[in-house]
């Protein structure tokens, strides 16, 4: 009896259906993404070639990837890449995956740095790099500095700034928070900021296959801003600005800390495009 032989329709339906009876958020996108990326192809590609049967060696290349996302990995590491503020980064479990979330802090933070004249500034826990090597493209004459505590995670970010063709302007070093005694106009974190409380609640996708380090900081995942609030003050003069990424309803809680025990005052507080309020805006008084 000859096998039976799949079309790249059949094969994305069947995936599709697969993933969703998997609770697997997106389940075609994803299907359609690792599909492409087995068949060496992007997902304009497959809807052009619906009907083709597919022979027994493009199979076998696309069922490690469908396995591979059955076990909840995320689908970025699978294909090793993410897009983010409309440029390609490389990313492995090293290094949290860029989010639309951390697009809006990008954005907030591009108003703060001028377009024509140089402005030091810093990327604390800058993981692939995105912020880091974003802000570099936009602002051509910013002078920055990247700092992470993962050897790893730096290796990534600085592969992107060389991919990206910004790495001459960025200057990444290992450290905690801050690093040496440099002066900062601007500085910029996307930092830890999950409950210790909230972990077990995340998805598997981030749960089980990100950086705990990247995610997870204290009782009431505070710890890391506090501290880098602190830690900021020497490194700025008055006038300089800060941007924070945080998480839901976190924002009366660094206005409130930032107020009664540091040298920082806010700007305004900005939301995601869900309306949740995502990134605190302070300024160096």
């Amino acid at each position: 009896m000859a096998l039976r032989t799949w079309t790249i329709r059949e094969v994305l339906d069947w995936t599709t259906q697969d993933f969703a009876g998997r609770g697997i958020q997106s389940p075609r996108l994803d299907a359609e993404l690792l599909v492409a990326k087995a068949l060496g192809t992007d997902r304009v590609g497959l809807y052009l070639d619906l009907n083709r049967p597919l022979v027994d060696e493009e199979r076998s290349a696309i069922r490690p990837l469908v396995a591979r996302r059955r076990e909840r990995e995320p689908v970025a590491y699978i294909l090793g890449h993410r897009d983010f503020y409309g440029r390609r980064f490389k990313v492995t479990p090293d290094v949290l995956i860029p989010r639309p979330d951390t697009e809006t802090l990008v954005e907030h933070a591009l108003e703060c740095i001028p377009e024509d004249a140089a402005c030091r500034v810093l990327d604390v826990g800058t993981g692939s790099g995105a912020i880091a090597v974003t802000i570099a493209a936009e602002r051509p004459l910013a002078q920055l500095t990247a700092t992470d505590i993962s050897d790893c995670a730096l290796r990534i970010a600085a592969e992107n700034a060389e991919q990206l063709e910004v790495a001459s302007r960025i200057r990444f070093e290992r450290a905690n928070l801050l690093t040496g005694a440099e002066q900062y106009d601007v500085i910029i974190s996307n930092p830890p900021y999950i409950a210790e409380s909230d972990m077990k609640t995340l998805q598997a996708e981030i749960r089980e296959h990100e950086p705990v380090a990247a995610l997870e900081a204290g009782e009431d995942g505070l710890a890391v801003v506090r501290a880098l609030l602190v830690a900021a003050e020497p490194a700025t003069a008055n006038g300089a600005q800060m941007l924070i990424e945080i998480g839901a309803e976190q924002a009366p809680t660094v206005v409130d800390f930032a107020a009664q025990h540091t040298a920082w005052e806010l700007v305004e507080v900005y939301p995601d495009l869900n309306r949740i309020e995502r990134v605190v805006h302070l300024r160096r008084i």
